[in-house]
């Protein structure tokens, strides 16, 4: 599965997501880009340095660690047995230094509750990890729970909002399904009720998101890829105000038990 800023019609954000059973040789273009095992390990040479990504048995079971790579790089990326990698990336003007983070380092947070309850690891905010353009998250969610709600966008560039082309990849545990929302204003009107299983693939190019649910019995997961023009690189969203009351309620209900997956 590959989106491009071309594919999508946009013009930073893509993803391309993988099963690697040996050697890939990977160009970053004009695109800094993330090298990111969702299921088992990989390493990575470049510049001469070879980087071990310890990777997890699944999205669902721990966080993982993962490798910046900027723009204009080339890489090699190599599974040694079959392993599920995925390659966020975003357009970007600065060329900025190869890191690999460890799996410790990724903030872990958990939003919301009762039903609206979910965990964020916030491997790759703008307030955890230094890039030009991209953003990127995941999020997992409970069976029975809604996520990315209330309704939320993040297409205009105003006081609180920034304007930002998202992606959502999703993972299903158990072979299930979810759903996905997405709708927009009568200006700029777009009309999305998608189910979804792994390795689906939403594009949110405008447009209120939310909710994103997940169905009793399977938890949902899914990658978050954002990236926009602002010369700030920044994650402000929009409530909409129909439902962002939504909020308030949450100050009376615990976190789902569930949560966090992992420790």
């Amino acid at each position: 599965m590959e989106i491009t800023p071309a594919s999508a019609g946009w013009t930073y954000s893509g993803l391309k997501v993988l099963t690697l059973d040996g050697p890939l040789e990977l160009s970053t273009g004009e695109s800094e880009t993330l090298v990111l095992p969702l299921s088992g390990s990989c390493t990575v040479s470049v510049a001469g340095a070879r980087y071990d990504l310890a990777g997890r048995e699944s999205v669902f079971t721990a966080n993982t660690d993962f490798l910046y790579l900027p723009r204009d790089c080339t890489a090699t990326v190599t599974a040694e047995a079959p392993a599920k990698i995925a390659f966020p990336s975003a357009v970007c003007d600065r060329r900025l230094p190869v890191r690999h983070v460890p799996a410790a380092n990724t903030p872990v947070e958990l939003r919301g509750a009762g039903g609206c309850s979910r965990q964020v690891n916030n491997f790759c905010t703008p307030a955890a990890f230094e890039a030009d353009k991209l953003i990127a998250c995941e999020v997992l969610t409970p069976g029975g729970n809604w996520s990315s709600y209330p309704p939320h966008k993040h297409d205009e560039a105003r006081d609180g909002e920034c304007e930002l082309e998202e992606i959502y990849y999703f993972e299903v545990a158990n072979g299930g399904m979810g759903y996905q929302r997405v709708y927009g204003t009568p200006e700029r009107p777009i009309d999305i009720l998608e189910e979804v299983r792994t390795d689906d693939v939403v594009l949110i190019p405008h447009g209120w998101h939310g909710p994103s649910m997940a169905t009793p019995g399977y938890d949902l997961y899914y990658l978050n890829v954002m990236a926009g023009p602002g010369t700030d690189r920044a994650w402000l969203i929009s409530d909409d105000p129909a439902h962002g009351w939504i909020r308030e309620t949450w100050e009376k209900q615990e976190p789902d038990p569930r949560l966090p997956f992992y420790r």
